[in-house]
């Protein structure tokens, strides 16, 4: 289910040499639940003049339920493998903002295939965001346990070295959402576009993997 990009509301040229740059290619949001992929997207869409997709509404639409019931269901693996073709499909389907679950980059064969046909950028959030954005939340299944915080402090620990893989890194933290964009965009032209300047680390900005 794609949501059409309304026209950016800026200059076009910086946003039209981003695309232009991409072609064929996608990008792709990857990290922890909670850390806005699926709002920094939607934003991020519009200022690209993109389709904006989120990978769980399309798992959720291929299997006719919502993810908590496949979990219950199906359990976890069956999940993963839906969640693996689905991705599959959207990256094939040509430029979009991709919005993918918190697990799906862990995938082996789906890091490959976004390498191949997308640009990732790494929501990166610590454990007090994540938890402030979901403990209100119920369609979480990972984290339906007795210790949330200390099941997210888990995930993080074994995801984070894959999430860092990524081609870009994008702080996420207590800022406006439109800030956050702001750094995505910089970050994919410094990334995309050969007479942009290098983005350099910083502790809360943008960084680029080599």
């Amino acid at each position: 289910m794609s949501e059409t990009a309304a026209p950016a509301q800026t200059s076009p040229t910086l946003e039209a040499d981003i695309t232009s740059a991409l072609g064929r290619r996608s990008v792709v949001l990857v990290g922890m639940m909670g850390a806005g992929k699926s709002t920094i997207g939607r934003r991020l869409a519009v200022r690209l003049r993109l389709p904006f997709l989120d990978a769980d509404i399309e798992i959720e639409a291929a299997a006719g339920m919502s993810i908590p019931d496949i979990f219950e269901t199906h359990g976890e693996p069956h999940f993963r493998d839906g969640e693996a073709r689905v991705i599959a499909r959207l990256l094939d389907s040509g430029p979009a903002v991709i919005a993918t679950g918190g697990g799906a980059f862990m995938r082996e064969e789906t890091r490959n295939r976004i390498r191949d046909k997308a640009v990732s950028i790494w929501l990166k959030a610590d454990v007090d965001i994540i938890m402030k954005r979901v403990k209100r939340r119920a369609d979480r299944p990972l984290l339906q346990t007795e210790d949330p915080v200390a099941t997210v402090s888990r995930l993080l620990e074994a995801r984070e070295p894959v999430y860092a893989t990524a081609d870009l890194t994008i702080g996420s933290r207590d800022v406006p959402h439109d800030r956050v964009v702001d750094e995505c965009i910089d970050a994919l032209r410094a990334r995309l576009c050969a007479d942009a300047p290098s983005a350099q680390p910083t502790t809360d900005g943008i960084s680029v993997t080599p």
